[in-house]
Order: C-alpha cells, then sequence, then structure tokens
C-alpha cells in the first residue's frame, strides 16, 4: 500500500509537515548541537585555566627580580656562615692559628688533642683539649684574641691551677676545651625520638 502526502487532506499535511519538522529539529539537537555545546564548554574551561596560567605565569615574571635579590642575599649569608663555619675541618691550621695567638700572648700550648667529632642536623661540633702555661693576664689576653677569630671557637671547660713554683713569665697552667663548628655539605635527617649527641668538654 502506497502512501501518499498529496492524497491527505490538507490539515494531515500540514501535520505530517510540523512532525517531520519537530523531528528533524530533534535529531539535529541531540546529534550535532549537544555535542557542540559540550565540546565549547570544555574548551571554554581550558581556556579559562591558560588564562589563569598565563595571569601566574605573569605574576610570577613580575616577581622574578626580587626572587634574584633574595638569591643573591642567601648565597651572600652562605659565603659569610662559610666563613665562620668551614666545610671542611683542618687541625694543621687551627693549631697554627692557635699556636700563634697564644705566642703573641705570651703563652705555651703543652697540649693539643682534638676529641671525637659531635655531629648535629647541619653542623659538626669539634672539640679540641688544650693545656697551657703562662700567667693570669696572658691567658686573658689569648682568650680575648681566640673570640675575635673569624671562625668561631667557644672556650669551656677552663680549669687553672697555680704553681708551687712560679716564674715572671709561668705563674699558672690551664685546661680547657676549645670547640670550633664545621658547616655539613648535606644536612644529617633527623631521627623521630632521638636528640642529637652533646658536645663532650673536659
Amino acid at each position: 500500500m502506497e502512501l501518499s502526502l498529496t492524497k491527505l487532506p490538507w490539515y494531515a499535511q500540514v501535520g505530517a509537515f510540523v512532525v517531520l519538522a519537530v523531528v528533524g529539529v530533534g535529531l539535529f539537537y541531540q546529534y550535532y548541537e549537544v555535542p557542540t555545546r559540550a565540546e565549547m564548554a570544555v574548551r571554554a574551561s581550558q581556556l579559562e585555566a591558560l588564562k589563569g596560567t598565563v595571569a601566574k605565569g605573569r605574576e610570577t615574571a613580575k616577581q622574578l627580580p626580587e626572587f634574584q635579590s633574595q638569591v643573591n642575599d642567601l648565597e651572600l649569608r652562605l659565603v659569610n656562615l662559610r666563613a665562620v663555619l668551614p666545610e671542611e675541618k683542618d687541625a694543621g691550621d687551627l693549631l697554627r692559628r692557635l699556636q700563634t695567638v697564644a705566642t703573641q700572648s705570651n703563652l705555651q700550648i703543652k697540649s693539643f688533642k682534638p676529641s671525637p667529632i659531635v655531629t648535629k642536623t647541619l653542623h659538626a661540633e669539634w672539640p679540641i683539649a688544650l693545656e697551657l702555661d703562662g700567667t693570669y693576664h696572658n691567658l686573658a689576653i689569648f682568650f680575648d684574641r681566640v673570640g675575635k677569630f673569624t671562625r668561631i671557637v667557644n672556650i669551656t671547660g677552663v680549669d687553672i691551677q697555680g704553681k708551687s713554683k712560679p716564674d715572671r713569665n709561668s705563674t699558672i697552667s690551664a685546661k680547657c676545651v676549645a670547640t670550633t663548628f664545621v658547616l655539613l655539605d648535606k644536612p644529617v635527617p633527623g631521627k623521630p625520638g632521638v636528640k642529637p649527641a652533646a658536645a663532650k668538654t673536659s
């Protein structure tokens, strides 16, 4: 049986046309409009994300001079820190310097005994037991000059004994611990529940 719209009444033809038009619009919307809108929404979201990234990049670029200034300041501080906390211990150099200062202070170093290094998180402590011979006045001068070293040296555990038979340049013998510090190349990671060891002094 053949169907022909031309054989239908005019109102039936109009109704059929409307139905076909609605179906066509529905198919267009379902298979073209909806995917297109979804793709546009995704691209719009990507565009906003890119705009945000560009804005952050521009803001970071504005801060680069400040960051560079901070880096330069930190590098300068590190140089200064290395001056007072050398990266390597040098017994010979420190002994020479202490010997020079002792001689300038009219003291004699009778004994120079480095003790085991005590490692902390960022630095290591290096205690050295000293025995000195001289006078109270010259010992005070020695301590004052050591305190002015560029390299940090702490004097602790001072024990002074007067001599039973003093002479002009030797009235006392003194023992002390001179502790210097070494900057570690790689910080030592802390262990939970473990406290750093304390430096030993005599």
